[in-house]
C-alpha cells in the first residue's frame, strides 16, 4: 500500500476527530486528498505530531472525540520520548505512524524503522499497539483501536516508499490552519454539547 492509498483511507475515517498531520509528503497528499478544517498540519515540525496530539488530548474536554495523529517513521524517530511519555500520561491519542523505512522528502534516505519494531516500541512503552498492512486491516485496526479508552493507541502501517507524483505544496499560512482548527474544535465541542 502507498502512503496516498492509506490516507484516502484515514481522510473519510477521521472525519469527526481532531488529526494533527506531520510535514513535508504526508500532510501535502493528505491536503490532495481531502483538506479540512479538522486537520492541524504541523509544517515544518518534523518529530512533533505525538507531543501535539498529547497535549491537545490532555486539554480538551471529556467526551471530545480521540485525537488522532499521523505520523512518519522518521519523524517519529526523530522524537521517540513521545512513546514512554504517551504511555504514562495515558492521553486519549490513536497515533498512527506510516512507515515506508525512508524519509520521503530527502530523496529517500533510510531511517532505521527497518531495524526497530516500532509496534514492540509502543506495546513496551505502555501502547495498545496494532499493525495494519492493507486496506482492510486498516480499516479494522483503526476502528478497533479507536475504542482503546485506558491507554493511547498505537496503529503502525508499513507502506511502500515513494511520494504521490505532482501533489502541490501546501501553501496555507499556517496562522490560517491553526484558525481554522481551532474554529472546528470548537464548534466540535458545540456539536456534541461540551462547555
Amino acid at each position: 500500500m502507498k502512503r496516498f492509498e492509506a490516507l484516502r483511507i484515514l481522510a473519510e475515517l477521521t472525519d469527526e476527530h481532531p488529526v494533527v498531520v506531520t510535514c513535508a509528503a504526508t500532510s501535502r497528499e493528505l491536503a490532495s486528498v481531502k483538506d479540512t478544517d479538522n486537520h492541524l498540519y504541523l509544517l515544518d515540525s518534523m518529530g512533533l505530531v505525538g507531543s501535539v496530539a498529547t497535549g491537545l488530548a490532555l486539554d480538551l474536554p471529556e467526551g471530545t472525540p480521540k485525537v488522532i495523529g499521523i505520523e512518519g517513521d522518521g519523524s517519529l524517530l526523530m522524537n521517540p520520548n513521545v512513546l514512554p511519555t504517551g504511555g504514562y500520561i495515558k492521553p486519549d491519542t490513536l497515533l498512527i505512524v506510516l512507515d515506508n523505512e525512508v524519509y520521503g522528502s530527502t530523496a529517500g534516505l533510510p531511517t532505521y524503522s527497518s531495524e526497530v519494531n516500532l509496534e514492540k516500541l509502543a506495546a513496551a512503552a505502555g501502547w495498545e499497539a496494532g499493525r495494519a498492512e492493507d486496506a482492510e486491516t486498516l480499516t479494522s485496526q483503526y476502528k478497533r483501536l479507536l475504542e482503546v479508552t485506558d491507554k493511547p493507541a498505537f496503529l503502525h502501517v508499513p507502506i511502500e516508499a515513494g511520494n504521490a507524483a505532482d501533489i502541490p505544496k501546501l501553501l496555507i499560512d499556517p496562522v490560517s490552519i491553526t484558525h481554522r482548527f481551532t474554529r472546528w474544535l470548537k464548534t466540535a465541542g458545540e456539536r456534541a454539547n461540551l462547555p
